[in-house]
């Protein structure tokens, strides 16, 4: 059963007012389902804190951990971290709540220091584990959680570019799609599109700069015009970063929706794809799929870090999209 967010709160709510709250909560879901706000909205629940969101604000009681190193990854010392403040006492006598975002960047030594909480929980304690991939966590860790599946109300809609992405990737599944060559393919088109991106988003930018121009230029100085040159310079690198996350996040959502397939989950994110990545589930082991995600995690953190875009793009869709179908499936 999945549940909407609003719904998801009030199945919690009963739960709450019947004393019958898990220990521990898998909150999994897609971009825009709500995750983050169902979890500080249980927070204020059980610690009495005025509703806030914990993720910018952590009220007394409430404890996070999401990934901050450089690798992106959560590592052991957070997780260490957060054992230690569920063991001390709440002063109010309230529930204290540890909450892992992004779970499924659990390092494994972090992963299996956070079994141990899940298999002996601090007393007055709730352990809420947020993420969209559910897949990729250990099934000793998935098997201690109660699951709180969640749909977005209304399903974003994928801009141009992320529609023609998916398309792009559907090739990889027809007859012949193996070798060197396709990766090579699907990387030339990746920066097409994103060429196309970066390319309207400073057109844009630069007719509203220069509406801003004409309006402005007879009464005040040559230096705010500069200064205003500068600002829709740095406007137009922060609209492309965050669309090429957005294609890089369609990526993720695509070789999720294989590793669905190939372990059995219903769910997809891009039905529309379903036919393609049902047939790569059946065809790539378990194993090769994971790997796949890996890589696909350090590509993003090597975007993150100003790491040259085509080169690093090319080397990451030569490892992710080389496909060997005599693998075995698992």
């Amino acid at each position: 059963m999945a549940f909407t967010c609003k719904s998801a709160f009030e199945y919690l709510n009963r739960a709450h007012e019947n004393g019958r709250l898990a220990h521990a909560y898998l909150i999994s879901g897609p971009r825009g389902s709500g995750k983050r706000e169902l979890a500080s909205d249980l927070c204020a629940l059980v610690t009495g804190a005025a509703l806030t969101d914990v993720f910018t604000t952590q009220p007394a009681g409430v404890y996070l951990a999401e990934p901050e190193s450089k690798s992106r990854r959560i590592v052991i010392k957070q997780v260490r971290a957060l054992e230690h403040a569920l063991q001390m006492r709440a002063s109010d006598g309230q529930r204290k709540v540890a909450i892992i975002a992004e779970a499924d960047r659990l390092q494994p030594e972090a992963a299996n220091a956070f079994l141990k909480t899940l298999e002996e929980p601090p007393k007055d304690s709730l352990l809420l584990l947020l993420t969209s991939m559910p897949e990729v966590l250990p099934d000793t860790i998935l098997s201690r959680c109660s699951a709180l599946p969640l749909v977005a109300e209304e399903r974003e809609e994928l801009s141009e570019q992320e529609r023609e992405l998916v398309e792009l990737l559907g090739t990889i599944s027809k007859p012949g799609a193996t070798g060197v060559q396709q990766p090579y393919r699907l990387a030339r088109g990746f920066h097409r599109l994103l060429g196309q991106l970066r390319e309207a988003i400073q057109e844009e930018n630069e007719s509203a700069r220069k509406r801003e121009e004409l309006r402005y230029k007879e009464t005040t100085d040559g230096a705010w015009l500069n200064e205003r040159e500068d600002y829709f310079k740095a406007l137009s690198e922060s609209q492309y970063l965050r669309q090429r996350s957005r294609l890089i996040e369609t990526l993720f959502l695509w070789w999720s929706d294989i590793l669905r397939a190939n372990t059995g989950f219903a769910r997809r994110d891009l039905p529309s794809a379903i036919q393609q990545t049902q047939m790569l589930g059946q065809k790539l082991s378990t194993a090769e799929i994971l790997r796949r995600l890996r890589r696909l995690e350090e590509l993003r953190d090597h975007l993150g870090r100003n790491i040259q875009e085509a080169l690093a793009i090319e080397v990451a869709f030569l490892s992710i999209f080389t496909l060997d179908f005599t693998a075995v499936s698992d």
